[in-house]
């Protein structure tokens, strides 16, 4: 009998006080998570129900993870255990294994807390990310957390709170020197991939630029795709450093380091849930930057149709914010509010993009996104006093002009491990291609970011690095009727095909018709 009076199965687990023992069953398969699957009816038996925490143990090694349950998966006396905690505690298959109920983590009154309007302080912040990092809430749980902080609200010193338990829960990357700059998009843009100018132009300019980047989660392409098209961004932390002190500058994915780690544990969480609350994603982004030991940075907001914010009013609440608790965490910012409402650059896609890159490098277009670059890179050393105020933006245009951000770009290529002598020609796009024609005569009204993005996706973008598409017209432009609009690249028949058919309910290009000089 157990302590519920229950008669116990002859091959049931064995219980000590708290403890008890079994036999793992290791399968072959991730979670995602720890997690531990039990025997319902003899979990059930003994006070074990779905989400309850154990602590594994093996050998000397435990871990806490989230237990499930199952009727057929595992039979009485077995423990299901999958790759992440069998590898973690060296167990195979017939591993006895030691078992401990854990208490229930005091994180989920403070989630509550938070779900009842009420502020959470410092500590309770702390122990709530703690927590996270330690596998002792369920989905469920981290999911009340998001929903109470997008459906309350946050306040700033909630966010601030948030913010540095994200860089307290991984490494820190401090090169010791000064200044250092940093720069974030809050994203929505197709192209706009500024990242990879501003940092060779502020690098050439002396400053110090540890740029981490993000990949791609709905977009064509992430900055760290980009990137990888030309050198491995998947860097230790002390080969970062070593880059950054000999070029004073990299460009790196930043989930390839443990930096700030809970925020992608958190972005696992809100992606689903398609909730970004508004001081998550200020403590993601201002963790990030805090995590390099930025000085100096510059937050682009872009705006209008198309973009993730499409007023103005809560452009200038959200550029607000950023200033202010930037400044509490000890980060000057400043905000540039941006058009969103058309693409930036030609090129959609990894290897796409990485052509503009060079097209600017090299004196050419595109245009817009020169001019975007130069506007990030002229306030970053503006801000850290490096030139004075009003002529940032001409001297960002003579480092270009003067092919000394292409040099940088090439030095920063090579120390990361790629071919710094790699020419824009020479960077491979997918063999098939199919061209969009404008059926009639116009002038384009509008791109739409949203569905330029689809598109490149659906031909294979971002894992197909040589897959995108690249635009002829931008915004504006006037066209003739069957003029090529953008010309669709991929890697595989089958992906442009799926493209293509894309096209027959995506509009991605708007023309207002024009005829004897008039519009329609």
């Amino acid at each position: 009998m157990n302590g519920t009076g229950i008669k116990k199965h002859p091959d049931s687990m064995v219980w000590g006080k708290k403890d008890l023992s079994a036999r793992a069953k290791c399968f072959d398969m991730t979670s995602g998570r720890k997690i531990v699957v039990l025997n319902e009816e003899e979990a059930i038996e003994n006070d074990i129900y779905p989400s309850y925490r154990v602590m594994v143990e093996n050998a000397g090694k435990q871990t806490v993870a989230i237990a499930n349950l199952s009727r057929d998966l595992v039979k009485r006396g077995e423990i299901g255990i999958y790759v992440e905690v069998s590898e973690e505690l060296s167990l195979h298959d017939g591993t006895m294994v030691r078992l401990r109920q854990m208490d229930r983590p005091s994180a989920i009154e403070f989630i509550k807390k938070k779900l009842d309007g009420k502020e959470i302080g410092e500590n309770e912040m702390k122990i709530i990310i703690a927590d996270l990092m330690d596998n002792r809430l369920s989905e469920a749980e981290l999911s009340a957390f998001i929903t109470a902080m997008y459906i309350r609200g946050t306040t700033d010193n909630e966010v601030v709170y948030l913010s540095d338990a994200i860089v307290e829960s991984g490494d820190v990357l401090d090169i010791q020197r000064h200044p250092i700059v940093d720069k974030h998009c809050i994203g929505g843009i197709a192209g706009n991939r500024t990242t990879m100018l501003v940092v060779p132009i502020c690098a050439a300019a002396g400053l110090f630029m540890p740029k981490t980047s993000s990949r791609s989660i709905t977009s064509a392409a992430g900055t760290a795709d980009t990137m990888e098209v030309l050198a491995p961004v998947d860097l230790e932390i002390e080969e970062v450093k070593e880059v950054v002190l000999k070029s004073h500058g990299c460009i790196v994915w930043g989930g390839g380091m443990n930096l700030a780690s809970a925020d992608d544990r958190l972005i696992r969480i809100r992606h689903p849930l398609s909730l970004d609350p508004k001081g998550v994603m200020l403590a993601s982004i201002l963790a990030k930057k805090k995590s390099v030991c930025a000085e100096y940075v510059v937050i682009d907001i872009p705006v209008g149709r198309g973009a993730k914010i499409s007023d103005p009013k809560e452009a200038n609440s959200l550029a607000n914010d950023f200033i202010s608790i930037g400044k509490r965490l000890g980060m000057k910012i400043e905000v540039l509010i941006t058009d969103g409402s058309d693409p930036i650059g030609c090129g959609v896609g990894p290897a796409l993009e990485c052509r503009d890159v060079f097209d600017v490098l090299e004196g050419k277009g595109p245009s817009d996104l020169r001019d975007k670059s130069c506007q990030m890179a002229g306030v970053l050393m503006e801000l850290c006093k490096k030139v004075e105020k009003g002529k940032g933006y001409a001297v960002a245009n003579e480092i270009i002009s003067s092919r000394k951000a292409l040099s940088k770009f090439r030095e920063i290529i090579e120390l990361q491990g790629g071919n710094g002598k790699v020419k824009r020609d020479e960077i491979e796009v997918g063999k098939y291609a199919h061209e969009v024609l404008a059926h009639a005569t116009g002038r384009i009204s509008h791109v739409d970011n949203r569905m330029i993005s689809k598109i490149a996706r659906a031909a294979g973008a971002p894992a197909d690095k040589g897959a995108g598409l690249y635009m002829n017209f931008e915004q504006g432009d006037r066209v003739k009727k069957g003029e090529v609009l953008f010309k669709i690249y991929a890697q595989s028949e089958a992906k442009l095909d799926f493209a293509i058919k894309t096209l027959e309910s995506w509009e991605a290009f708007e023309l207002q018709k024009v005829i004897l000089n008039t519009v329609e």
